[in-house]
């Protein structure tokens, strides 16, 4: 179907009084339509960064952005405001990013209105469509953000990035705040979405096991730069990055007679600001040897399968 979202080299830098944090460095990949490319890694590693730098809250520091082929990295007002209806976000919390004076009904209206496609009828229409189609009932249109529980927060906030029919979603870890039960719900409503909407999305998580159950393809980032990217199947399956092996070792595991063997990383994080050149992992990395700290080159070592890793071949 070919890819609906990609970016090339793209970086996001920070300016800070010790110099430039580099949030986003050097990343390239592609996200096929209707599918969804998870992006894992811990705090810190820039995964929520990439998301609103590809939907233009932040401004790129440099490298370019592809929306359906077309090249989105500069844009003006109106050609943002255009490109801003075709790709959304769903951010992390649900109260934080809802207006606490506004109701449910207006919150979901005002993408509407602030598009000037539709009419005050039109409006009304499809803010009770969208409202039936994430599961808040009409009961709850007058109410208020802290009037609803977490889940029936996020709804809403699915609804108000859903109201101008985008092509693509950032999912900025938006059952991380929710109870495991609420989790499922929105996870499972999020997949019917996407099928009967053909959605693309890019879920950012730091929880493996959600990013396992949702995504097609997983991308993991440590200190702004992609260190692995292939399917979720082959991820979980083959890891060949030896910070994608912690990662998964870190999973719980409840099976008793195969207990899981930790990958215990040791050493101190590499400072984001003005790194130097080469592997930011190699100071936790036990394969490190003197080559790391050569800028380190992404290989597809298997079809899709890429590994930013010098020593991928001896490992």
């Amino acid at each position: 179907m070919g890819n609906i979202i990609e970016v090339s080299h793209l970086k996001k830098y920070f300016p800070t009084p010790h110099g430039m944090l580099h949030a986003v460095d050097d990343v390239t990949f592609g996200i096929e339509k209707g599918k969804t490319l998870g992006v894992v890694g811990e705090s810190g590693c820039g995964k929520s960064t990439l998301g609103r730098t590809i939907i233009h809250l932040h401004e790129s520091t440099d490298g370019q952005i592809f929306l359906d082929g077309k090249d989105i990295t500069n844009l003006n007002r109106k050609e943002l405001k255009e490109a801003r209806e075709q790709m959304q976000i769903i951010f992390q919390d649900p109260y934080s990013s809802i207006d606490p004076r506004k109701t449910i009904e207006a919150t979901i209206r005002e993408p509407l209105q602030v598009s000037g496609k539709y009419d005050k009828t039109q409006i009304e229409s499809l803010t009770s469509d969208l409202m039936n189609l994430v599961g808040i009932d009409e009961r709850l249109r007058e109410s208020y953000p802290h009037e609803l529980d977490g889940g029936r927060r996020q709804r809403v906030g699915i609804a108000r990035a859903l109201a101008l029919s985008p092509k693509f979603i950032v999912c900025d870890e938006p059952v991380s705040a929710l109870d495991v039960s609420i989790q499922a719900q929105v996870l499972n409503l999020l997949k019917e979405l996407q099928i009967d909407r053909g959605l693309t999305y890019m879920f950012v998580t730091h929880n493996l096991s959600v990013v396992r159950h949702i995504s097609d393809d997983i991308c993991v980032m440590y200190l702004g730069r992609m260190v692995e990217k292939c399917s979720a199947k082959e991820l979980f399956k083959s890891p060949l990055h030896p910070y994608t092996k912690a990662l998964l070792s870190a999973i719980p595991s409840i099976d008793i007679h195969h207990p899981v063997k930790r990958e215990i990383l040791k050493g101190e994080i590499t400072s984001p600001i003005n790194p130097k050149p080469g592997c930011r992992f190699a100071a936790r990395c036990p394969f490190a040897a003197e080559a790391c700290s050569q800028p380190q080159l992404q290989k597809e070592v298997a079809p899709g399968h890429f590994v930013s890793c010098c020593r991928i071949d001896e490992l």
